[in-house]
């Protein structure tokens, strides 16, 4: 493989400016075209396309690629170079900032027909790194083509609609009217869908949108949320693991590995979709100096993506067993119907009152509530609960705590959307199961299924119930599903111990 030594450049200062369009630094844009075969290197017919061109780094690191692998095919330099810029390369911009930074990082010059260039072709100052002002199309108050509110994001003609032209129509193949070989690039990940309070990602449209292009290889870095969580992803995700043409995965966890000084909550990835073969994708995850991989594996063997191959074994074994889930006596999100930030409640107990927990800004609290006020679940207020954070750190770090405390509630009891919680008949089955929250195991467990801050009731579709008669340690579980040794070394690697006055 074609490999390129690097000094510091400009583009690798550029990779922290951005936590929602991120740019893309050199190293991590070789790496991803490292996944694409070495013959394409030197076919001087291969057409390439940036659909989401931010500083031109993909193109620019394709021609030097190009440069050096087409040598023998066009000996003559300057011929080279003509035909690389003019008939082999091709960039869409998602502004006009990015399209000038584009072509100046790619022809070496803000225009493509400038005096500087690198190529004499060009008839016109965009050469082949298009940018067109776009609009939405909105529909009952969202764009039709990604979702953004239209409150957000219609503007006047001065300000950036940031209605990206690759994803804003049912024609993508009229931008250029080619077909392209390969398509890379590093996508913008989200917009807000309601004035900025609530984000809707976008990554997946540019991802779906090249794939109707149907070019012989689709390479392109998005946030991993879309594993297991995220706005609308579900299609997305169904879409992604049932693709037997995703051949290649490399995982990151923690983003800021690959974008220094950019916060990407459950990290990012970079796939290889290929149009012409099929089957298993080679996995690899990076944290740090711990890589695992590359190992093959059924995408679409589960409904998320387990991030870490390590883990499947030991899901298979807890699996093997056929218990039922936790999530039989777990509750739904805003179980008793309030929301986070409801404060309908009173701090002085009176006559009839049923305790109501609650987190606000971010400290634990309890008051009291009228049980006439509760309309929603009143079959559960009069039961022993254990009560679980919803929100908790994101697992960046490792080993982590996955969950916040968990603690025992009395019957009766409530509580906002701020918790989730078990429900069972007596303080000794709570109790029990608050043992059992407290190991590493069922948080190892809920982590397969948790990328982001926030654990939904999905991510417990994994964690079996025992028998809440018992206080539960990490070495009766690990005896009970028969774990190797390695399985618990991997599993207290992940999830460190929870202390009693842990946070």
């Amino acid at each position: 493989m074609f490999k390129i030594n690097y000094n510091p450049d400009v583009l690798s200062c550029l990779a922290n400016l951005s936590s929602d369009e991120v740019f893309t630094p050199p190293l991590l844009a070789n790496q991803i075209l490292d996944l694409l075969p070495e013959a394409i290197w030197e076919d001087k017919n291969v057409k390439f396309l940036d659909a989401a061109c931010k500083s031109g780094v993909f193109l620019r690191e394709i021609a030097k690629r190009l440069i050096v692998g087409l040598e023998k095919e066009i000996p003559d330099l300057q011929k080279r170079l003509d035909h690389i810029f003019s008939n082999q390369i091709y960039g869409i911009a998602i502004t006009e900032m990015t399209s000038l930074l584009s072509r100046r990082s790619t022809y070496c010059s803000k225009k493509a027909d400038g005096k500087y260039s690198v190529t004499g072709t060009f008839k016109k100052e965009e050469g082949n790194i298009l940018f067109k002002r776009t609009e939405h199309a909105w529909k009952n108050g969202k764009c039709e083509f990604c979702g953004a509110s239209q409150g957000a994001y219609d503007r006047e003609g001065e300000l950036e609609t940031h209605a990206y032209q690759f994803i804003h129509t049912d024609k993508p193949e009229r931008i250029f009217n080619m077909r392209f070989d390969v398509i890379v690039g590093n996508p913008p990940y989200q917009m807000g869908s309601d004035g900025g309070t609530r984000d809707i990602p976008i990554y997946n449209k540019f991802v779906e949108q090249a794939k109707k292009l149907q070019p012989r290889y689709l390479s392109m870095i998005i946030p991993s949320r879309w594993m297991a969580s995220g706005l609308g992803l579900t299609d997305f995700r169904r879409s992604m693991l049932e693709d037997r043409r995703v051949r290649k995965l490399v995982d990151y966890p923690v983003a800021s590995e690959v974008f220094p000084g950019v916060e990407v909550k459950g990290g990012v990835c970079y796939f290889l979709w290929e149009r012409d073969s099929e089957g298993d994708c080679a996995v690899t995850t990076v944290r740090g100096d711990d890589l695992s991989g590359p190992v093959d594996r059924n995408l679409a063997e589960h409904d998320v993506f387990v991030r870490d191959s390590r883990a499947l074994d030991i899901l298979r074994k807890v699996q093997s067993r056929q218990e039922p889930s936790l999530m039989e006596i777990l509750s739904v999100d805003k179980e008793f119907g309030w929301t986070s930030n409801f404060s309908g409640f009173h701090n002085k107990e009176r006559p009839g009152d049923v305790p109501i927990y609650y987190i606000s800004k971010t400290k634990r609290s309890s008051g009291w509530i009228e049980r006439s006020a509760i309309e929603k679940s009143i079959q559960l207020v009069d039961t022993w609960k254990v009560m679980i954070p919803q929100a908790y750190g994101a697992g960046e770090g490792i080993p982590h705590q996955i969950l916040g405390q968990p603690f025992v509630t009395p019957n009766p009891s409530v509580c906002t959307q701020t918790y989730l919680f078990v429900h069972v008949g007596s303080k000794k089955a709570a109790q029990s199961v608050e043992s059992y929250v407290r190991t590493r195991f069922l948080r190892f467990l809920v982590s397969m299924r948790k990328i982001t801050q926030h654990a939904t009731r999905s991510t417990y579709t994994w964690v079996p119930q025992q028998t809440w008669d018992r206080t539960w340690t990490d070495e009766d579980l690990y005896k009970k599903y028969r774990l190797s040794k390695d399985d618990i070394a991997f599993i207290e690697s992940r999830v460190r111990a929870m202390d009693s006055g842990d946070e």
